[in-house]
């Protein structure tokens, strides 16, 4: 194999702004100064206060409360065709890749200890005892009423008064060894999901309490007393409750078992799934062009989450909120020119709620030409998070993203100048907010919410996608209101607002549109030369060649908005790449994926491929527990089924997923590709 030159492009952002010559990106400075001087932190603040005390479960009467508050603000706001859809969650109903899963209610969550008086006994699962044993002492450890967040989510009704095991992980027989679990709840560090079918299936036991710990960052089981979000597995047959508590908690309830003390515990539940509805509020702002408004900009979040889940991600629903408050009042005071396409705000359940939206209105599918996502967007200085403009995957390449990044890095700029002088045009600051500068960076794909669904290959949206992280809180009781900041929450809507507008008017091409796809491309250059030297010297020419390709794609998707293709604007060539060893039958396998299901096979509380693998006689690929150099087995599989289009054979699959990735096998990549085809995703072509 040849290997191409690798150069590394300095690119000095921040000394000289690439707008000093304009003043401001892409669009004209009043648009900028009107969007800047509108946007409120504090209003979208608010509306945060308002979603965070709700417990936002799918199909939920805590969701549908949400729904209601912002469908009223949306009205309040003067947004046309608001609305809330309903799609059947009802656990047979499919919505492409995602089994609907039924709502899920709670009313009581109670787990209590008990004294240990020697006149109490169990029968019949009830604690009974004699009255002539005194006051029995009760301490209570969890409580649904206090903080929602400690039932585990799909926990079922129960009135249980048993002992404690401690079973460690809790996820491997190994754990269970020698213990007697039956009749008992168990103590697990996994999350409730990963151990029921073990505990409760087989072992017997009638109950867990769990104290999973947060994503791991630099700040992963610092403080002992985060309690995280819990579940349990919807379609288990095994039906439980789990019960969420502390580091502090379990460390003190290990300790005592540890010293043969007995604890008893009583649990009361009332919670269980139901046939619900999937509740996706939506509104526009109609465009002005007779034919181009049948177009749609989207933003789009994810309404639904345990309470508080403030930056999680009432942060992101509540930005989109203020990005359509402000452009509506800006359009209708003649501030702003109502722009050509429409622009359609959606808050729906996290991915499973836009795949029912997508999959149930196909026609709105195809008027979608781009995606706003906001995901976690008003972490402050406590959460540790780091602001991301993250561009799509490369197997959907798209100038969209370079527009996000010339806002992003417009306010940087002015952000970072406010903050080291005092001084700045737009420094985009909040009156209740801090005046950090924002240092949003822009990087590579990651998944992990709605926009994963947009940029599946079946539906080929590109999907701006703005996000914290890491968030130090996230899934846990201190993702509060109280650690969300209004100057973030106004530059996050600025980025999004600009960006949506900017592309809901775009009808021709522009030279500082050009421009802005250039300073794309030679960021992305510049980092992935710094990846490419990690790699073995073998593929630096295929990572050249692929981003190369991708970049040119990326240039030219601007012909859907403007008619005209910008692809000539990279002059860079390729370097040649020989083929790698293999078999020559493997290589050569060409698959394109089916017309249904529609939908990345990553969803929420189904597994669409465990459960069409099994009847199939399918073995789990090894690709699923791979790990690359920047990606893991679900991003490597979410992007080789995104590349099956027909044309790519699998060498060149591997070859792209590789580039994005890092290195991987082509015999990992064919098992993948031939396993979806015996699960009917894809087909070989001959």
């Amino acid at each position: 194999m040849r290997v191409g030159a690798i150069v590394l492009v300095a690119l000095t952002f921040g000394a000289v702004p690439l707008w000093a010559q304009r003043g401001t990106p892409l669009l004209a400075e009043k648009d900028v100064a009107g969007l800047a001087d509108e946007l409120s932190g504090e209003t979208a603040k608010r509306n945060l206060e308002g979603l965070a005390r709700l417990h936002r479960q799918r199909g939920s009467s805590g969701f549908h409360a949400a729904a209601e508050l912002v469908a009223e603000r949306a009205r309040a706001y003067g947004l046309s065709d608001v609305a809330i859809l309903q799609f059947p969650a009802d656990g047979k109903t499919f919505y492409g890749t995602q089994r609907s899963r039924p709502g899920w209610d709670a009313e009581v969550g109670e787990l209590t200890e008990t004294s240990t008086c020697n006149k109490e006994k169990i029968e019949n699962g009830k604690l009974v005892f004699n009255t002539d044993c005194g006051k029995m002492i009760v301490g209570k450890i969890a409580s649904y009423e206090a903080m929602p967040l400690v039932l585990a989510e799909d926990s079922e009704s129960a009135d249980v008064a048993t002992v404690l095991v401690d079973v460690g992980a809790g996820t491997s027989e190994s754990d269970y060894g020698g213990k007697d679990v039956k009749g008992k709840i168990v103590l697990v560090s996994a999350q409730p999901g990963a151990v029921q079918d073990l505990a409760i299936g087989k072992f017997g036991a009638v109950g867990i309490v769990s104290y999973a710990q947060n994503q791991k960052t630099a700040w992963w089981g610092e403080d002992q007393n985060l309690i995280r979000w819990g579940h349990l597995q919807t379609f288990s047959a095994n039906k439980t409750f789990g019960f969420m508590v502390s580091l502090k908690t379990a460390r003190r309830l290990r300790e005592r078992l540890a010293r043969g003390e007995t604890i008893r515990l009583h649990a009361v539940v009332k919670a269980g799934q139901h046939a619900s509805n999937y509740e996706v509020v939506t509104a526009t702002i109609p465009g002005a062009d007779a034919k181009l408004k049948e177009e749609e900009i989207a933003f789009s979040c994810h309404l639904d989450h345990q309470r508080p889940g403030a930056n999680d991600n009432a942060s992101g629903c509540v930005t989109i909120l203020e990005v359509a408050r402000t452009l509506q009042r800006l359009i209708s005071e003649g501030k702003l020119a109502r722009p050509a396409r429409t622009i359609r705000f959606i808050w729906p359940p996290e991915i499973e709620g836009t795949l029912a939206l997508l999959n149930g209105k196909p026609e709105l599918a195809k008027r979608i030409k781009a995606a706003v996502h906001m995901d976690m967007v008003g972490g402050g200085p406590a959460t540790k998070a780091v602001f991301h403009v993250t561009h799509g995957p490369m197997s959907l390449p798209s100038f969209v993203h370079d527009v996000a990044w010339a806002f992003a890095d417009f306010v940087n700029e002015e952000s970072y100048q406010f903050a080291a002088t005092g001084r700045a045009e737009y420094p985009l600051v909040a009156p209740e907010g801090g005046k950090e500068p924002l240092q949003a960076q822009f990087g590579a794909y990651t998944m992990g919410s709605d926009h994963d669904v947009y940029q599946d290959s079946s539906f080929g949206i590109p999907a701006i996608y703005l996000n914290d992280w890491p968030d130090r809180y996230i899934h846990t009781n201190f993702d509060s209101a109280a650690n969300i900041d209004p100057t973030k929450l106004k530059r996050a809507a600025f980025i999004g607002a600009a960006s949506g507008y900017f592309l809901a008017g775009l009808g021709h091409e522009e030279v500082w549109l050009r421009t802005a796809i250039l300073q794309g491309y030679e960021l992305r250059k510049s980092q992935a030369n710094a990846r490419l030297w990690h790699l073995g010297m073998d593929d630096v020419c295929v990572d050249h060649d692929q981003r190369l390709a991708n970049e040119k794609a990326a240039a030219d998707s601007a012909r859907k908005f403007t008619g005209q293709s910008l692809a000539s604007i990279i002059t860079d060539t390729a370097v040649g790449c020989e083929e790698l060893p293999g078999p020559a039958e493997e290589r050569a396998a060409v698959y394109k994926r089916k017309a249904e299901p529609k939908g990345p096979l990553a969803v929420f509380g189904y597994d669409y491929f465990t459960e069409h693998a099994k009847p199939a006689g399918v073995a789990t690929p090894k690709l699923l527990s791979y790990e690359g150099l920047w990606g893991g087995g679900e991003e490597y599989a979410y992007e080789v089924l995104n590349f099956a289009d027909g044309k790519r054979n699998a060498q060149q699959v591997r070859d792209a997923v590789s580039g994005e990735y890092g290195p991987v096998s082509l015999e990992l990549v064919a098992e993948y590709l031939a396993a979806l085809a015996k699960i009917g995703v894809v087909e070989r072509v001959k």
